[in-house]
């Protein structure tokens, strides 16, 4: 083979693993698809719900399903905003009890727990949409009709991703809702336990109607084991603290809630009895300060 030849080989060698390499890259990175069989599930969850547990609601559960798919791939994928799902919502209203309300933050298997101890709780996994699609994921084809059921991009590489639009969508709903007494539910073995970001400190937090919201209850738990990173007096939960003062909402915070420790312990049982009940963390419990003496009337 000739030096030219050689060289020619060369280039398109180098030309073709420059482009494979770029493939390999690819723009967006990805998990698993959408979730097999995801219309039977979500009508199927629609009429288990509103036949076994809200029997008062009379909603169409196939249209539901029609404007969910109208939202999703009539889009491309990474451009499903929430205002997309108008429609859907629009077709599932749904009207919650005072004082029932939980939020949360990085606290998921404790949420389930406590909520089921304290059945009155209310969080956005027990409404129609929450129980609808928990736990399910999906996103439409770039250049095809229907579903992606092989791949769907990651949240943190997608614009407006489908799912993250639906949720934030529901979060916003839920919030406004909120009446009465509400609890969030916080993790002080992580920094940042209140986070900006987070859809509660995002969404949820500024959705939050201080008209209808009597008092703001934050509950801080952590590990038994520790970290001890944040309480009410220390870190992003004072962050919190100052955000609702300054809308005029009354709040407590606590974090020492015997029936959380207590729930812990029963999920780490290799604790004895006395690291339960006798944590090394010192607990503090705070409230909104007495504004009488300020000149402050009450509502």
């Amino acid at each position: 083979m000739s030096p030219k030849t050689s060289a020619h080989f060369a280039t398109i060698h180098f030309t073709a693993w420059c482009f494979m390499l770029q493939l390999s890259r690819g723009p967006v990175q990805t998990q698993p698809g959408t979730t097999p069989n995801i219309r039977h599930i979500v009508v199927g969850r629609c009429f288990t719900y509103t036949t076994l547990i809200n029997s008062s609601l009379s909603h169409d559960c196939e249209e539901i399903w029609r404007h969910f798919e109208e939202a999703v791939l009539h889009q491309p994928t990474c451009s499903v905003k929430v205002q997309h799902y108008d429609k859907m919502f629009d077709t599932m209203q749904e009207f919650w009890p005072c004082d029932r309300f939980l939020f949360w933050s990085k606290t998921r298997t404790l949420m389930h727990s406590y909520a089921a101890v304290f059945r009155h709780f209310w969080t956005l996994e027990n409404t129609l949409v929450g129980f609808m699609f928990n736990e399910l994921v999906w996103c439409g084809q770039e250049e095809e009709s229907g579903f992606n059921f092989n791949s769907c991009p990651e949240w943190s590489a997608c614009g407006d991703h489908p799912v993250f639009s639906l949720w934030r969508h529901a979060s916003q709903k839920f919030a406004e809702m909120a009446c009465g007494n509400i609890t969030v539910l916080l993790n002080g073995s992580i920094a940042d336990a209140f986070n900006r970001k987070s859809m509660f400190g995002s969404v949820e937090l500024d959705s939050l109607n201080p008209q209808r919201v009597d008092h703001v209850n934050i509950k801080v738990v952590t590990n038994l084991e520790g970290p001890y990173i944040e309480s009410c007096s220390r870190g992003s939960i004072t962050d919190l603290i100052q955000i609702l003062q300054s809308r005029g909402f009354r709040w407590t915070c606590t974090d020492s809630d015997q029936t959380l420790m207590a729930l812990l312990c029963l999920q780490n049982q290799q604790f004895s009895y006395q690291a339960c009940t006798n944590p090394l963390q010192p607990t503090t419990s705070l409230q909104t300060p007495d504004m009488g003496q300020c000149g402050f009337n009450g509502r």
